[in-house]
């Protein structure tokens, strides 16, 4: 596990944007050989999804070969509902980028039979080979996509019921009324986010600093489903400096070392 600490927001968005257009480019996506890149939801992403665009707008990058996965949708309420993922997305990022319509896979959280949904976008993702790159963030209580504390480390796909504290969060989407957040939702599994090449997390804020410190310092642990990503070959954590906060000292001070002595060509 890599862990980069930024100073703020807005270099962590820099950073991640910089890191996915040289991965994308590199790979040189064509029709036959697209690149595949898992997307989140959240506050998290959308500083990276502006910088994203932004870089395209100038020709520093196209979507036109790019093939997207989005980890989850909820069950209940319409595509074109203003908080459904479908509507985050198209707003944040795929109204505004060169990608075809037909490139974009979101779960259908509306589906006449849920549990086929789910299985389909499984045999979706590896029909293109399975995912380049997992673009995420985690929750305050260490949850992945839907994956709330609690949840198998071996996941797939599924139904998930939402707990109380993640719906109090997301309230805030929803006029602050906790009794209009959906319930459930559809989620890809912690395992299917293991099985990417490689995993890209975006953790920003003091509220973050404790599911931060047991993710990177506690061990594998079901309750804070992200810590799975420890056991990744290719994950990197992009931190802005709050949420470090509970961090040991020596922890901030290694993964600083690491950063400033690193060969490996990543931009920084």
């Amino acid at each position: 596990m890599r862990v980069l600490i930024k100073q703020d927001e807005n270099k962590i968005a820099q950073w991640t944007a910089n890191y996915l257009i040289k991965k994308i480019n590199d790979f040189n996506p064509t029709i036959k050989k697209p690149f595949v890149l898992g997307l989140p939801t959240g506050s998290s992403p959308i500083a990276t999804y502006k910088e994203l665009i932004r870089r395209n707008k100038i020709g520093d990058i196209s979507f036109k070969h790019i093939i997207t996965f989005n980890m989850d949708e909820y069950i209940g309420i319409p595509e074109n509902h203003p908080q459904s993922y479908h509507s985050f997305m198209y707003e944040k990022l795929f109204n505004h980028i060169d990608i075809p319509s037909e490139n974009i896979n979101i779960l259908k959280g509306n589906a006449s039979n849920l549990e086929k949904e789910c299985i389909e976008y499984e045999k979706k993702i590896l029909k293109y080979g399975g995912i380049d790159i997992f673009l995420g963030g985690i929750g305050m209580d260490g949850h992945i996509a839907f994956n709330e504390p609690g949840s198998s480390l071996t996941s797939r796909t599924s139904i998930k019921i939402l707990c109380y504290d993640t719906i109090q969060a997301n309230s805030r989407f929803f006029e602050n009324d906790a009794h209009q957040v959906p319930s459930a939702a559809l989620t890809v599994g912690v395992g299917t986010i293991m099985d990417a090449r490689e995993v890209l997390v975006i953790v920003s804020g003091y509220k973050k600093a404790r599911a931060l410190k047991e993710v990177v310092e506690g061990a594998v642990n079901h309750m804070w489903p992200a810590s799975m990503l420890q056991m990744h070959p290719k994950c990197i954590l992009v931190c802005d400096e709050p949420s470090t906060l509970e961090f040991q000292v020596k922890t901030v001070k290694y993964f600083k070392d690491i950063e400033r002595i690193s060969t490996d060509g990543s931009p920084q």
